[in-house]
């Protein structure tokens, strides 16, 4: 089962999927994946990227300082490779669920997590995802109609 939520809100499916993994690790559940947390840096600086390894205690930085003026994307290939690679093995260990922050410009390319979505996928383990609006098209054409669309808040586990 591939499942995604979709935000338009900066910085809300970040809060979000790091909620729900949070969730699901106090209740005992074996997570891999990541959630990403972005720290400020300060006034006119651009935030800090990173993410936060669910099987452990492993924090990747996944983004590149290019300088204030610069308008490129700040991604860390490298880093997120790396991310990748950490996810990977908590997978091999028998996670029941992967987590990934987001199915962004990388995957939609066939990088990033996509080959450990595949993977997970194939495997039987469920994937739960986040997507923005902008890569919501790039996304639909990968899950090919096989994601479930959920929404975008927690609702109170029952009593």
């Amino acid at each position: 089962m591939l499942a995604y939520v979709v935000t338009r809100a900066q910085g809300k499916a970040d809060r979000l999927i790091a909620d729900v993994a949070q969730a699901l690790l106090a209740r005992g559940m074996r997570l891999a994946g990541a959630v990403q947390v972005n720290r400020d840096l300060g006034p006119g600086l651009k935030c800090a990227m990173d993410l936060h390894l669910l099987a452990g205690r492993d924090v990747v930085r996944i983004s590149q300082d290019l300088g204030a003026q610069s308008q490129g994307c700040r991604l860390d290939p490298g880093g997120l490779e790396r991310a990748v690679g950490l996810a990977q093995a908590a997978l091999g260990r028998g996670a029941e669920l992967l987590i990934v922050n987001k199915f962004g410009k990388q995957e939609i390319g066939g990088r990033g997590f996509r080959p450990l979505i595949n993977e997970a996928l194939m495997q039987g383990v469920p994937v739960l995802t986040a997507v923005s609006a902008d890569n919501l098209a790039g996304f639909q054409a990968y899950a090919d109609g096989f994601a479930t669309r959920l929404p975008a808040d927690i609702a109170p586990a029952p009593t």
